[in-house]
């Protein structure tokens, strides 16, 4: 690799940096736009626990909520406005960036309500509402995974709106979920839109999958378990990149790619290590590959950037080590199925509960501005 920094480098490789978090103080303070020109970040995510955080300190968002709380605005409502009106500023500073990439970066995403998680029609009503409130071709609506989830996904990419797909954790969640992609861009194409304005990326999510199966290799203890630890993140995401490949060769991939529509690219979420003794940047190295996106917390990427080590493509090489790794984790008797299960339950049940703090920190501030 040339000698520039590591978030060059990954970018030289392919993958896209999109930075997991977003304030209105670092919209404000010039603090993204920063990160763009120092860091290499083409994007952010973002999700209820990111919005709690955000409006729990710092005086950035005083002056809105005093104005919400002087017109008696609702508590959902309010959220509602404060978090689409960050939305809107990001995608306003990633303009730039997405312009220069034909669309597909510079992307800022926002989440349905993770209580409308197995509720198809009003995660695709809210969709429509966010989509409309942002008013930005940048902006991308975030859908979880779920059964529901996918008949959303269809339907809302249907409607031509950009979709980053969340919570995936199974190869074959992955699977159902670009199915689901391809009948939405169909649909669009149906309804005459113009493919090629449709982005979509599929969230899948890495270190959980770790903490999870590391929690259950620990408890069978015998000395083949334990040396399987933090193997199944990384493998998982190595094969959802080999799914990635195969299901956009597909004839129905391929004739959707020639009538100007775009690939579904895969996203590694949750990519801070949770377990002190792997290196910090783990999730982020191993992962290289070219079209994909990795969504990393300031503090990966600040990790990344200063002492990441990146060797080029980590992936399409690694196909059969990573099915050695599923064999050897199913023989000693870890439930796969089970473990993304699990997984998908506990993701919605968090993005529940910050939603819940995120309400509870506007119903103070409000009562407290009034």
């Amino acid at each position: 690799m040339s000698d520039t920094t590591p978030t060059a480098q990954l970018s030289a490789v392919g993958v896209s940096i999109w930075l997991d978090d977003l304030s209105r103080e670092r919209i404000a303070s010039g603090g993204l736009e920063k990160l763009i020109a120092e860091r290499d970040v083409v994007g952010v995510t973002t999700n209820p626990t990111i919005f709690a955080g955000a409006l729990a300190k710092g005086e950035a968002y005083d002056e809105q909520v005093a104005t919400l709380a002087a017109a008696g605005t609702s508590v959902t409502d309010a959220v509602f406005a404060i978090t689409t009106d960050d939305v809107r500023a990001a995608s306003d500073v990633f303009r730039g960036v997405y312009d220069s990439t034909e669309g597909e970066d510079g992307r800022v995403s926002i989440e349905v309500e993770p209580g409308l998680a197995h509720d198809a029609a009003g995660t695709i009503a809210q969709a429509k509402q966010l989509w409309a409130t942002v008013d930005r071709p940048n902006a991308m609506i975030k859908i979880p995974a779920t059964i529901e989830g996918l008949e959303a996904i269809t339907e809302v990419i249907g409607l031509g709106i950009s979709v980053n797909v969340t919570l995936i954790f199974s190869l074959e969640r992955h699977r159902q979920v670009i199915q689901a992609y391809l009948t939405g861009l169909e649909k669009a194409q149906a309804a005459g839109i113009d493919l090629s304005t449709i982005r979509s990326v599929a969230s899948f999510f890495v270190s959980r999958v770790d903490t999870e199966t590391d929690k259950r290799l620990e408890a069978i203890g015998t000395d083949e378990a334990l040396a399987l630890k933090s193997k199944l993140g990384v493998a998982n995401a190595q094969l959802a990149y080999r799914l990635y490949e195969e299901e956009f060769a597909s004839d129905r991939a391929q004739a959707l790619l020639g009538s100007g529509a775009n690939v579904q690219r895969p996203l590694w979420a949750s990519t801070g290590v949770k377990d002190p003794n792997l290196p910090d940047t783990l999730y982020v190295t191993e992962l290289a590959v070219d079209g994909v996106v990795n969504t990393m917390p300031e503090k990966t990427l600040e990790a990344t950037f200063d002492h990441g080590v990146v060797t080029g493509d980590a992936v399409t090489g690694s196909y059969a080590a990573a099915d050695e790794v599923f064999a050897a984790i199913a023989a000693v008797g870890v439930d796969y199925d089970d473990v993304s299960a699990v997984l998908e339950k506990e993701g919605v049940e968090k993005f529940i509960v910050s939603w819940n703090e995120l309400l509870d920190t506007v119903t103070a501030a409000l009562e407290a501005a009034k």
